[in-house]
């Protein structure tokens, strides 16, 4: 997508700046306005958040509605939330997975075997193998990620480097804690297990 985006801003680096930054947070361009999924953007917002004034943001939106390719694009563009950031206070492990480019597809079908082998139960995947970005994964694991499992991990072929972002260690920062949540998976989990014993 960022060679797209090269080549049909190369002569407008500010342009490109906010294209770049519409990407990257999934916010969608129709009738000549930014929108978050349905809910209409703040030029002016948008603007100070990115560094550039607003009529930068008023030619890039003019400028992508009138080239059909980027048009057809960015009036699809939705953000897709996740729960790698909110994974440590909910007392998951996220395995931030690095992969060689050429055995990306091999690799993260090979991780994925061995976390069902060893089942680990997975609460979410989310990956990227872009020309111009590293190969990554991001899994989100309820619990944490057994030693042994992590040593098959490590001698995938195309393997590079697993961060494992941990639980919060004080249990005054897990939200289950001081259950207040309604539905907390945590707690959903504990009584269904507890009521079948």
């Amino acid at each position: 997508m960022m060679l797209i985006l090269e080549a049909y801003f190369k002569n407008y680096p500010a342009r490109k700046k906010v294209a770049e930054f519409l990407f990257e947070n999934g916010l969608s361009v129709k009738n000549g306005k930014i929108y978050l999924r349905n809910v209409e953007v703040p030029i002016s917002e948008l603007s100070r958040v990115i560094g550039v004034n607003r009529k930068i943001i008023y030619h890039t939106i003019e400028y992508i509605e009138k080239t059909y390719p980027l048009k057809l694009i960015f009036e699809r563009l939705t953000p897709l939330p996740s729960l790698i950031d909110v994974a440590p206070i909910m007392g998951w492990e996220v395995l931030e997975i690095e992969f060689e480019k050429d055995l990306y597809s091999q690799a993260i079908s090979s991780i994925l075997q061995i976390l069902s082998k060893n089942n680990v139960p997975i609460m979410e995947i989310f990956s990227r193998n872009l020309r111009d970005e590293d190969s990554k994964a991001y899994i989100v694991i309820d619990g944490t990620l057994p030693v042994d499992v992590f040593v098959k991990i490590k001698d995938i072929p195309g393997f590079k480097k697993l961060i494992l972002h941990t639980p919060e260690k004080r249990k005054e920062n897990f939200v289950c804690a001081y259950c207040e949540v309604r539905y907390c998976p945590k707690k959903v989990m504990l009584e269904k297990t507890g009521a079948k014993s």
